[in-house]
């Protein structure tokens, strides 16, 4: 086992590693960041509007 794993460093076999995981986790928080979207959306939307209506001031 111990040569086998020694070859594998020495003779540089790609390991692109678990394709199927990193495209769950992809798929996973592009999930969550819809979802948390949907959710706070408007309320992100309404906090920004009155946070730049205070920067300029009123009647601007």
């Amino acid at each position: 086992m111990l040569r086998r794993l020694r070859s594998r460093f020495v003779t540089g076999e790609d390991d692109r590693g678990d394709v199927p995981g990193w495209v769950l986790v992809t798929l996973m928080t592009a999930g969550l960041v819809v979802t948390l979207w949907a959710v706070a959306g408007p309320r992100l939307a309404e906090v920004f509007e009155d946070s730049l209506s205070s920067v300029q001031g009123p009647g601007s």
